[in-house]
């Protein structure tokens, strides 16, 4: 991967359009947004003053009226496919810079700091481990690369929460849509047994291995592949000779309704299905289809304008 060259594409908006645009992204697959908002700059700081002592002026001059989302995609055939569906019909321009293996390093290391979630998790950036963690905190240490789950995401944040709630002590577990990983090696630093992971993008199988191995997990308790479990149906059968404790989907609406039919076949009779990556106008009708799916529906969790369903077989 030294020799990867990325794309940044920055879209320009204003405060007021800032949710459209990343509920328009994460609608077209892209989950890996970096933020770049004066207003949401400030908040951040504020409630993450203790990782540093002082600001960099000129940092602070760079974001003073400044609204605008990055994220970034290979420069090869594929990543050109993806910048392509990410950004058709997103009606807002957008730059497109060629970045440096470094460049890339510098940028996303500057904004990427350890995240307090849940009573339990501390997810930090591996070029931050030799740090303290909190006391009673377990931390989960990641090197996410470009495309992938961070966190930050509160739809990450609310899976996040959703994980540390309901894994169990040697149970099993199963992330559709695995992306970095961190869902389901967060499960497994927490006390699961097993789990498996699945992303459509072969990219997530590497990146989820990497992150698995800088917490000490391996292959003998983490299996990760590639595939499209709703279209695959050799694959589906070969994730449902196995029954889940906990099954994982953080993903978009359009891929859970369809999603939630399969889900029944692959959750232990206690087992817990936890959703997310939900724009809230869309929650209702996934949790309808979960329901018209044999599942009910035991909470829902919202922030900032996503939400996450957790939901049991219908007979528990």
């Amino acid at each position: 991967m030294a020799d990867t060259k990325w794309l940044e594409i920055a879209v320009n908006t204003t405060p007021d359009k800032l949710d459209e645009v990343c509920a328009k992204l994460a609608a077209a697959g892209m989950d890996g947004l970096v933020i770049e908002d004066e207003g949401e700059f400030l908040q951040f700081l504020e409630q993450n003053r203790q990782y540093w002592d002082y600001v960099d002026q000129e940092l602070l001059d760079r974001m003073r009226g400044i609204t605008r989302v990055k994220f970034y995609v290979t420069d090869d055939a594929d990543g050109h496919a993806q910048l392509e569906r990410y950004t058709h019909g997103l009606g807002f321009e957008h730059t497109v810079t060629p970045l440096s293996d470094n460049d890339w390093a510098y940028s996303w290391q500057k904004y990427y700091k350890p995240l307090t979630i849940g009573d339990r998790l501390y997810v930090v950036p591996e070029w931050e481990r030799d740090k303290p963690v909190p006391e009673g905190r377990s931390p989960l240490y990641l090197n996410p690369g470009l495309t992938f789950g961070t966190g930050s995401h509160a739809s990450t944040q609310l899976c996040l929460e959703g994980v540390e709630a309901h894994t169990l002590p040697g149970r099993s577990v199963l992330d559709l849509g695995c992306g970095s990983g961190i869902l389901s090696i967060a499960a497994l630093c927490l006390g699961a047994s097993h789990a498996v992971a699945v992303d459509i993008d072969p990219k997530a199988v590497d990146v989820a291995y990497e992150n698995a191995a800088l917490n000490g997990i391996g292959k003998d308790r983490y299996t990760v592949m590639a595939g499209n479990v709703i279209a695959d149906r050799a694959l589906a059968a070969r994730l449902a000779r196995e029954r889940y404790h906990l099954v994982l989907a953080n993903i978009v609406a359009d891929v859970i309704i369809p999603l939630s039919a399969q889900v029944p076949a692959l959750l232990e009779q206690d087992g817990v299905f936890l959703c997310s990556g939900i724009i809230d106008t869309r929650a209702d009708e996934v949790q309808a289809a979960l329901e018209k799916n044999g599942l009910h529906v035991i909470r829902r969790r919202e922030k900032n304008g996503w939400v996450a369903l957790e939901a049991r077989l219908a007979d528990e």
